[in-house]
């Protein structure tokens, strides 16, 4: 019988999975295997429709170290110095990170400590994210030779490119409150209110029709990658087809009639 506690606990309550990070005995470093069950429960949520919002948070003093280290260090012995296991573990966890920013549902993290390199990039794929004062974001391959080139692709996508530089080139660690001004997190909050934070934020959002946050999300991220006139012809493509969508149509009517919604199931 496997004694070993999950990697990777999961909660449901009012709409909103938690999903927390279970291995603080290693800092809650993203092995294979984490990677593999967050990849697996973010699968599973996308078609759940008592999922409206998830919650990526985590046990113990540490948010995430990043990528475990250890096990990188074994496969340096592989026939190939470890070429194709470095590989595989990457684009693992470039996927992860990918699933959540195209996740039909909106992901928060809530952060509780350290959110280190790939930890980091963690914080920075999640749509939304809420950190208590004891929290510090960082960078710091660069300190061991190891720059941080796949977090990279998140933090400068989260924030500015002075910004996303300094924290890269120079590895140092940053607060919640110039987390906060750089525009990588959202609030930052005493840490006896975190959850109650993140959780009120959650709800909120999943009090909102389902279909009409799963449409404003893809198209917030699609826009991005586009021109100006290119996004905004297709942010219009978008409100066009949302304005025949029948939350759209309860919800004007609604706003028209003065009463509350009821959106469909």
């Amino acid at each position: 019988m496997d004694s070993h506690p999950p990697l990777l606990l999961t909660a449901h309550s009012s709409g909103v999975l938690r999903l927390i990070l279970n291995r603080p005995g290693a800092r809650n470093a993203l092995s294979s295997e984490l990677m593999a069950a967050i990849q697996a429960a973010l699968e599973g949520a996308a078609s759940d429709n008592a999922t409206r919002v998830i919650v990526i948070a985590a046990e113990g003093p540490v948010f995430s170290s990043g990528h475990d280290l250890k096990e990188l260090a074994r496969h340096r012995g592989d026939g190939d110095a470890g070429r194709k296991a470095y590989a595989g573990l990457f684009t693992q966890c470039s996927k992860m990170m990918q699933a959540i920013v195209r996740h039909p549902k909106p992901v928060i993290a809530q952060v509780q400590g350290m959110a280190t390199a790939a930890g980091c990039q963690l914080v920075a794929s999640c749509d939304l994210a809420v950190a208590s004062t004891s929290a510090r974001f960082a960078t710091p391959g660069v300190d061991i030779g190891l720059f941080c080139s796949t977090p990279m692709v998140a933090l400068s996508r989260s924030v500015g490119r002075k910004a996303a530089m300094e924290m890269l080139l120079t590895g140092e660690p940053i607060d919640g409150e110039q987390a906060v001004r750089i525009g990588l997190i959202n609030k930052v909050v005493a840490p006896e209110i975190l959850e109650g934070e993140t959780m009120l934020l959650a709800n909120r959002i999943a009090s909102k029709p389902r279909g009409t946050l799963k449409t404003g999300k893809e198209a917030f991220y699609r826009q991005l990658e586009m021109p100006l006139a290119e996004a905004y012809a297709y942010a219009s493509q978008v409100m066009t087809e949302n304005m025949l969508d029948a939350e759209a149509c309860e919800g004007i009517g609604a706003f028209l009639e003065k009463r509350e919604p009821r959106w469909p199931a």
